[in-house]
């Protein structure tokens, strides 16, 4: 059994994510996923829970068979211990995939072998892009596997992006 680790904001989950996880997949027999800065939500970077992370990461990874597990970890300011705690909160791992660099340097320096696979339309497909496209009624749907859309919409994710995206001068008597 080989096992795999992937950390990301998920901010939301979208095509990227899905397309790397897919590469990841055929290396290895299950990926382990770590949801990053769990703990943050309702912010402009942050608008989801870790919990709709959860659900966005299954619904999409529903169908392309892939053995995997969502782990939510919160954010530990202490780097020399970070390995540690993933270790301790994660299902055992034999190898990490990421182009963090600070992901890469402390999961080496741990001793852990790090592959850093190419990124799948970087440009394109990232968070920030995406957030801003829904807050400005942009296409963002396209960005993002279609179970996302769905859970993203049951959630209202896009109004509450909008508002707390908002700040008291946006607001008028």
């Amino acid at each position: 059994m080989r096992r795999a680790f992937y950390i990301g904001r998920f901010q939301p989950f979208h095509l990227g994510h899905y397309s790397l996880i897919k590469d990841i997949a055929q290396d290895v027999d299950e990926v382990v996923i770590g949801i990053g800065s769990a703990q943050k939500s309702h912010e402009p970077k942050n608008p989801f829970t870790a919990g709709e992370r959860v659900m966005m990461i299954r619904h999409a990874l529903e169908d392309a068979d892939i053995k995997h597990y969502a782990i939510p970890l919160e954010d530990l300011q202490r780097n020399a211990v970070w390995v540690s705690h993933i270790i301790s909160m994660a299902p055992p791992f034999d190898v990490v995939y990421s182009n963090n660099p600070l992901v890469v340097r402390l999961f080496k320096e741990s001793g852990t072998p790090v592959e850093q696979p190419p990124m799948y339309q970087r440009e394109g497909y990232s968070g920030t892009e995406i957030r801003e496209r829904m807050l400005n009624d942009g296409d963002w749907q396209s960005l993002v596997p279609e179970a996302v859309v769905d859970v993203i919409d049951e959630i209202d994710g896009v109004n509450r992006l909008k508002s707390v995206s908002k700040s008291d001068k946006d607001y008028k008597d």
